[in-house]
């Protein structure tokens, strides 16, 4: 009896090491594969890192598609058994997500459930035609430039900013933005004008008003003045010759107003054929501003425009040395000999 019950306990314990040991070899497997599923890298043809962009109404079944045709992992099965873990087929975000190479499913799910996407860097520097701008923008965020045309036109957007559909311009400060990738037309182009509201002080629009002028006007001629020059020493002379022509009905006669009505920006001179274009942008032909801003001036640009000096000046054209400086007068027959000048100098280079 007792050898029996030996035998039986000998067999016993060499089961039971034999089911520990089957028991922690399914535990190191199973722990293996949840750790391949969790962090094993599984990102696609992607070397450093890649963007993905999910737009507005995607399913978890858009998303899907979208990963597998971009090649963002090289796994869809474990990628999709880990969604649906984690609930992320429930709560897929719009937006741009960064996916670096050597990500692991856990990484990336988790990046996507969150709504974890990157923001968008935009800068803006001089645009010179809304088309341009709007084109920018729809470039940079999710929205169409038919979604951004649509908020430009709504005139419930417009009074907000005490501006018209000609002035669009006026409230897009040169800066640099961040938003996110999925943010809409109308919330993208407030948080821009918010920028110009904040730029505006009571100090600068008292500035405005004492030239009986609005912000939306001061912008418009600031952006003559850009257009005319890039020398900061110019921007305040060419802006009181303005300023004087304005004051005395005189009309602009700005160059740069023609070029934006033709929309031909490389226009090296002007001709006369070119003044008699019918657009409310001539200068030449009407008097009084233009009905809105010819580019985005910069924020320097509208200062120098607010605290320009008080002159005699009514005219001025570019120096005959064509170093892109001007010279003022008072009198047109001082002008017309400054204008010999510029043009003997533009002729002798043979820009016509």
């Amino acid at each position: 009896m007792r050898c029996g019950a030996l035998f039986l306990h000998l067999l016993q314990t060499h089961f039971l090491k034999k089911a520990f040991l089957i028991i922690g070899v399914c535990g190191l497997l199973l722990g293996s594969l949840l750790l391949y599923l969790l962090f094993w890298p599984n990102t696609g043809e992607i070397r450093d890192k890649s963007f993905l962009y999910i737009k507005t109404g995607s399913d978890y079944a858009a998303l899907l598609k979208q990963v597998e045709e971009q090649h963002v992992v090289s796994d869809m099965h474990s990628f999709d058994r880990m969604a649906h873990w984690v609930g992320l087929p429930t709560n897929v975000h719009a937006g741009k997500y960064q996916i670096r190479a050597g990500m692991g499913n856990f990484t990336m799910v988790w990046l996507l459930k969150g709504g974890k996407q990157v923001p968008v860097k935009l800068v803006i520097n001089k645009f010179r035609t809304p088309e341009d701008l709007m084109r920018k923008l729809s470039e940079s965020l999710e929205p169409d430039s038919s979604q951004f045309a649509a908020v430009i036109r709504d005139t419930s957007f417009l009074h907000q900013y005490e501006i018209d559909s000609n002035q669009i311009q006026a409230i897009i400060l040169p800066d640099t933005y961040q938003f996110y990738w999925n943010t809409d037309a109308r919330k993208a182009l407030e948080k821009i004008a918010k920028n110009y509201q904040k730029f505006w002080t009571a100090d600068r629009k008292q500035k405005a008003a004492a030239r009986h002028l609005s912000p939306a006007q001061i912008v418009t001629l600031a952006s003559i003045v850009e257009e005319e020059t890039n020398l900061a020493g110019d921007k305040g002379p060419i802006a009181s010759t303005y300023f004087n022509r304005l004051q005395k009905g005189m009309p602009l006669q700005a160059d740069p107003t023609i070029k934006y009505a033709l929309r031909d920006f490389g226009l090296k001179r002007i001709l006369k054929g070119h003044m008699e274009i019918a657009s409310p942008y001539n200068t030449y032909r009407n008097k009084g501003l233009p009905p809105g801003p010819i580019c985005t001036p910069s924020m320097s640009t509208l200062d120098a425009v607010l605290d320009a000096p008080e002159t005699d000046y009514l005219y001025f054209c570019a120096r005959e040395n064509l170093d892109g400086s001007s010279v003022f007068a008072a009198t047109y027959d001082t002008h017309m000999q400054n204008a010999r000048k510029y043009q003997a100098a533009l002729n002798a280079r043979g820009i016509h």
